[in-house]
């Protein structure tokens, strides 16, 4: 139950890369026929993501993953003297990209966020100014689930003369990612996703770059990719991220993001009908059909975590590239949690694969588990004492 960490690779996508590993291993580069067959299948998963996304194909630049798709967007546009607007909850690929522009001459804004962990557009609209040359802003976050009004946001950020990126990496597969004239996303100019949160593999993504954008690169090489991104062409990758989005486009055309949600419900409720003081993280807001934030006061996360781990249940404390950080969570924090709190929140992310079952049996772990970390708790006990006088 950690899916906004990793997915496995489906069966279905291995099969597909795996010829590209042993028989048609040529460069897409090269000429001959083994290059273009290597040629031919790039291409044709361009295209299933450009069908997913309602682009066009050569508006989809493939990356390393999504830490590389977020600095491109950012380094790839801005210069000194520049504006950039983002906000206190994005993933860190863009928190230290931003810290890192802001010590090269790059003016940087971080946006508060509510107490649901939302960005108000009238928190925008203060924020622009006429340097203003982008604003970034995460669609899901990655530790609560919660959903931004990136429409409204990204026509604010057009109407005031910037572009608009947004990292949708947890919202891929979940949401429809529609940047076609008439879609949700129509003003959004710059977009990432990773392969593996959407059941591809590991080391492949994607930077959806509108053809309007002058996008200068961050590696010299080749003129791969349009001239924005230079290296070889990882075959297999591309052709697995091609195979994984034509199965996420099916299974959102499906009643499959209501079924996982419906799961999601059932593990939230269960959780906190059985445990007493605890919550959900960002509670009445729009959510990704898969995730929830919850707090159990008096318990430490890291201990919770590794208690459910050893039964085999597989949680996290909050993001999987802040593990074994001291800090609490920046996310929570910034949508006003006490440390404390935030120390003392467990994500639960389910994936497509996830059954009732499971969820069944985690609702026999996690209130046990509970119960047992607040016996050895003394703020527990200290509460029960006071609740009892």
């Amino acid at each position: 139950m950690d899916a906004n960490a990793t997915t496995p690779l489906l069966p279905e996508v291995f099969e597909a890369m795996r010829p590209f590993y042993l028989e048609h291993y040529g460069n897409a580069s090269s000429i001959h026929q083994q290059g273009q067959h290597a040629r031919a299948a790039v291409d044709h998963a361009r295209e299933s993501i450009a069908r997913l996304l309602h682009c066009r194909p050569a508006e989809v630049v493939f990356t390393s993953g999504g830490t590389e798709s977020d600095n491109l967007a950012l380094f790839g546009v801005l210069a000194p003297g520049d504006h950039l607007i983002t906000t206190a909850i994005e993933h860190h690929a863009i928190l230290h990209a931003a810290q890192s522009l802001a010590s090269r001459g790059v003016e940087v804004t971080f946006l508060p966020v509510t107490a649901q962990g939302i960005v108000e557009p009238t928190a925008l609209l203060t924020a622009l100014q006429p340097n203003t040359r982008l604003v970034s802003i995460m669609y899901a976050n990655n530790e609560t689930g919660v959903i931004q009004p990136i429409d409204a946001l990204a026509g604010i950020a057009h109407a005031g003369g910037a572009l608009f990126h947004t990292d949708a990496v947890q919202a891929a597969g979940k949401l429809s990612l529609d940047v076609s004239p008439h879609g949700f996303l129509k003003d959004v100019d710059l977009l990432t996703i990773s392969g593996h949160k959407i059941y591809a593999p590991k080391g492949m993504g994607i930077l959806y770059v509108r053809r309007s954008v002058r996008l200068s690169p961050m590696f010299h090489g080749g003129a791969h990719e349009r001239q924005r991104r230079a290296g070889t062409e990882n075959v297999p990758g591309i052709v697995g991220f091609g195979k994984a989005v034509e199965i996420s486009a099916e299974w959102l055309r499906s009643d499959g993001p209501a079924k996982l949600a419906a799961l999601r419900d059932r593990l939230e409720q269960g959780i906190l009908s059985q445990v007493d003081e605890t919550g959900v993280n960002g509670a009445g807001a729009p959510r990704v059909c898969n995730t929830t934030s919850i707090y159990f006061d008096h318990v430490e996360a890291e201990a919770l975590l590794i208690a459910l781990d050893l039964k085999g249940l597989s949680v996290s404390g909050g993001s999987a590239c802040q593990s074994g950080a001291s800090e609490p969570s920046h996310v929570l924090t910034s949508m006003g949690l006490s440390a404390a709190r935030a120390r003392a929140t467990i994500r639960f992310s389910l994936s497509k694969l996830t059954t009732e079952d499971e969820v069944d049996e985690a609702l026999k772990l996690i209130p046990a588990a509970v119960a047992h970390l607040r016996e050895l708790s003394p703020t527990y006990k200290k509460s029960e004492a006071i609740t009892s006088v």
